[in-house]
């Protein structure tokens, strides 16, 4: 057996709704484009009763979690071309999270995919940590809109961080997890959210890993669109892939 170096990437955007056909069609094709290994989305609007809705060709291992109403939600998508073999899932019943523990590309990863409340983020989050605690090992990626600023750099009026993001960094340290893109972009103002009302810019959407991963994590960028309101993230991450001689 031969190691021949290899990477998968993962994305992250909140898509700001998706009930619209036109919408979940954009979406599509904007994934496509992309092309990434992993895909996480936020805030997909859909019912329980609309799971169905969310199709994308080459795109067959789709993982929701949703609530009665249209708000919330969340999935994590899995290329057709990346090999992928769940053995964990993990739902939260208001849409809020979802995590999917499994291999891909023969490398053990934990993927969860939040999308934290307007108010109260920062505790949200922090019991989340508490609730998957046993499943948020060494393997470890967390992505999404936190819809918290976790630096002075991630907002434009350089704010600083109150007593609950403090908590929130702490419980992160405290799990042996780590802001990716801050780590790799220590100085970068590069924003994921324009808030109209108050004119200002923020990233409130975030690249979390287990230390341990940081030395697989080769890149990881701010990509703009045209599909929502906020920007999307792209991490990459180098596998070993082992192929048969």
């Amino acid at each position: 057996m031969t190691g021949s170096s290899s990477h998968i990437t993962i994305l992250t955007l909140n898509v700001n709704g998706l009930n619209a056909p036109i919408k979940r069609h954009r979406l599509a094709n904007w994934i496509k484009s992309q092309d990434p290994s992993v895909c996480c989305i936020q805030e997909t609007h859909l019912t329980r009763r609309d799971i169905h809705r969310l199709k994308i060709k080459g795109w067959r291992k789709i993982y929701q979690a949703n609530e009665e109403q249209k708000k919330a939600g969340v999935a994590i998508l899995v290329s057709d071309k990346t090999d992928f073999k769940p053995s964990k899932i993990k739902r939260d019943k208001e849409g809020h999270y979802i995590m999917v523990k499994g291999s891909i590309q023969q490398e053990e990863l934990t993927i969860l995919n939040i999308y934290a409340p307007n108010t109260g983020a920062p505790r949200f989050i922090k019991q989340v940590l508490r609730d998957l605690q046993r499943d948020l090992d060494s393997h470890t990626i967390i992505m999404g809109d936190f819809n918290t600023p976790l630096s002075t750099l991630d907002r434009s009026t350089r704010q600083k961080v109150n007593k609950d993001i403090q908590e929130l960094n702490s419980s992160l340290q405290q799990a042996d997890l780590i802001d990716i893109y801050r780590t790799l972009h220590p100085k970068s103002t590069e924003y994921t959210f324009f808030s109209a009302p108050h004119r200002t810019y923020s990233k409130i959407d975030h690249v979390i890993g287990s230390k341990a991963l940081l030395s697989k994590c080769t890149r990881t960028e701010i990509i703009t669109n045209c599909l929502s309101d906020h920007s999307a993230i792209k991490l990459e991450l180098r596998t070993k892939k082992l192929n048969q001689n």
